[in-house]
């Protein structure tokens, strides 16, 4: 190895462990510096970035993001211009399940946001709830949630326990060791204390519904201003983290269904 080699690896060498104690600061910093609250919130929203980067054309992630899903993708092809409805969001998703030959699965509730809807699937079953999706407003493509729902759900989401997704699941505060239960850690009564905790301290003026809905590794629970839903937030049943959801943007109108 000629001398100008050598010193271009050190350079290089030096440069990445720089940025690696840079980087390791900051996080230790951060550590110390957050809320001293039960169940603690990340440093920023996850959905953010994910929704552009790592989801794009919403007729194309299927399987490889979420491998408990069936092929989720464009449901009924949409012709005109004509917005969508709360109805036509439900007629999405119960059609995609039913065109894709999901057995025991049924739609709990539907609500349209500024942005998009999002509906909750519930297994027939067991009453437990299984997933949360999205339908897009201008196509009624139906895909997953981002969020909780993909890197905390043990039984439908990213998470197997087992190569990168088990890893991608620890890293985003799975639980990557356990089997997938709706018997968690945490109570549901725990973890509408923990989101009231996390409201008090990031969204004053917030409150947190009556009921948290039971997913495998995690809670939904939405969260009220003034008698009306505000938003949305999850909280893992396992750790106690807190995960708001601030892609949907603001509350429209809700329609809520019959579980049984």
């Amino acid at each position: 190895m000629t001398n100008k080699v050598q010193w271009t690896v050190i350079v290089v060498v030096a440069i990445l462990g720089a940025f690696l104690l840079v980087s390791l600061g900051g996080l230790v910093g951060w550590a110390l510096a957050r809320p001293a609250i039960s169940g603690w919130a990340w440093p920023f929203h996850m959905g953010n970035w994910m929704g552009p980067w790592m989801m794009g054309d919403h007729s194309g992630y299927g399987g490889m993001m979420a491998p408990g899903y069936p092929d989720w993708g464009r449901t009924v092809p949409r012709s005109g211009s004509e917005a969508l409805s709360l109805k036509d969001a439900q007629e999405a998703v119960e059609g995609y399940l039913h065109s894709r030959s999901v057995p025991g699965l049924a739609m709990a509730e539907v609500m349209e946001f500024a942005d998009n809807f999002y509906a909750e699937v519930v297994e027939e079953n067991t009453g437990v709830h299984a997933m949360e999706v999205l339908i897009d407003k201008e196509t009624g493509a139906v895909y997953p949630e981002y969020g909780p729902n993909m890197m905390w759900n043990t039984k439908y989401g990213m998470h197997s326990g087992s190569g990168w997704r088990g890893m991608m699941g620890g890293m985003m505060g799975g639980s990557v060791t356990q089997e997938p239960s709706a018997d968690m850690a945490v109570s549901a009564d725990q973890a509408l204390q923990y989101a009231q905790r996390y409201l008090e301290a990031y969204i004053p003026g917030t409150q947190v519904a009556d009921e948290a809905d039971g997913f495998y590794g995690y809670y939904t629970i939405h969260a009220l201003k003034d008698g009306q839903i505000y938003g949305m937030l999850s909280v893992n049943g396992y750790s106690g983290q807190v995960w708001y959801h601030n892609w949907h943007g603001q509350f429209v109108d809700m329609l809520e269904l019959d579980e049984g």
